[in-house]
């Protein structure tokens, strides 16, 4: 079954750090991330992810001297000190273009997440799909110019913001382009239901309904990005991994290969589902109906010449006869034959 033309919930897995530092990883991320997803139930072969996510650092510009000095000695360190740690999950600009390439081979969108005006030197090798302003860099105006002025689409988080610090970013973009999205967040990690407040996705759609609104999810498993789908998120974003064991700060708060497989899935069958709004009789559930709704029967057997009277009526399956809206076409009619206790009143036997 084919979705990719139709609209659909714009699906990003956020690959992040989850590749530690290495290309391979990397691609079988990519991978999972391009694999269908499989409905055993109907035999569907449903559309898989939209997007992969990589980020981008400049470590002369991410954080302080000390910072970067400062000794990392935790089970998920890959160096000695913090920005040893840091240097070794950066990829290049040719690697990511090599990444780049791999995504688009799939059939996937690449996403950026730039972390200082330095970073668009990547530019040189590709253009992303989108660029993504992570939660921290909301307020980071001279970023947000400095990425604006690619005029390549742009995907806000307000994980870290309000109202205030989200206008002041729209300000800034706006003044080169309105392709926005914007993506309810939470910077907690993993993020605790009480905290995850979906009715941010309303309240966002309802006050900017010139830009997409989306989720970026941090809480654990499925639960709140389907919900957040069915609120009407046009973009959803997960972290995903081939391995939740793995070294790695985001491994374990990020989708494995079921996970993934469940969610893709399950938001593909939620858009199946949605329909229109209306109610009425689907023409798929005429089998039932026949079979399970109730018609005008009998209590007791009627010899031919008897007249019906409303006393005379019950409601019995299946459904193919008269309904009891329609009782006034039956009461005192004459009988043409005989009809027997618990049978349903055909017009055609009867009179």
């Amino acid at each position: 079954m084919s979705q990719k033309n139709k609209p659909h919930t714009y699906l990003i897995g956020e690959i992040g750090q989850n590749h530690n530092g290495s290309i391979d990883i990397a691609r079988l991320i990519i991978d999972l991330a391009a694999r269908p997803a499989i409905d055993e139930l109907f035999h569907y072969k449903l559309m898989g992810m939209d997007a992969v996510k990589l980020t981008k650092r400049d470590l002369n510009f991410e954080l302080s001297n000390s910072a970067l000095k400062k000794p990392y000695n935790t089970p998920h360190s890959f160096g000695r000190t913090y920005g040893e740690h840091r240097k070794a999950l950066e990829f290049n600009d040719e690697e990511h273009y090599e990444l780049y390439k791999y995504a688009k081979e799939k059939g996937l969108d690449f996403v950026e997440t730039l972390c200082a005006p330095s970073c668009l030197s990547l530019l040189k090798y590709f253009s992303p799909d989108r660029l993504k302003v992570a939660s921290r860099d909301l307020t980071n105006l001279p970023l947000l110019q400095a990425l604006a002025e690619t005029k390549l689409p742009l995907i806000l988080s307000t994980g870290m913001a309000g109202q205030k610090e989200l206008n002041e970013a729209l300000d800034v973009i706006t003044n080169y382009h309105d392709n926005i999205s914007i993506l309810h967040c939470v910077s907690e990690y993993p993020t605790i239901p009480q905290n995850v407040n979906l009715n941010s996705i309303p309240f966002l759609k309802e006050n900017y309904p010139e830009f997409v609104i989306g989720y970026s999810d941090h809480t654990i498993g499925i639960a709140t990005p389907l919900a957040a789908a069915a609120m009407g998120a046009g973009i959803i974003e997960k972290h995903i991994t081939i391995d939740r064991m793995m070294k790695g700060t985001d491994q374990s708060g990020s989708l494995g290969i079921e996970g993934v497989q469940r969610m893709v899935r399950d938001i593909r069958l939620l858009e199946l589902s949605l329909g229109e709004k209306a109610i009425f009789s689907d023409p798929a559930v005429e089998k039932a109906k026949v079979k399970l709704e109730r018609s005008i029967a009998v209590k007791k057997s009627m010899k031919e010449g008897d007249i019906l009277q409303e006393d005379d009526f019950q409601m019995l399956s299946p459904g193919d006869g008269y309904k009891w809206n329609e009782k006034d076409l039956l009461i005192g009619k004459v009988l043409k034959k005989d009809i027997d206790e618990n049978e349903i009143i055909y017009p055609e036997f009867h009179f």
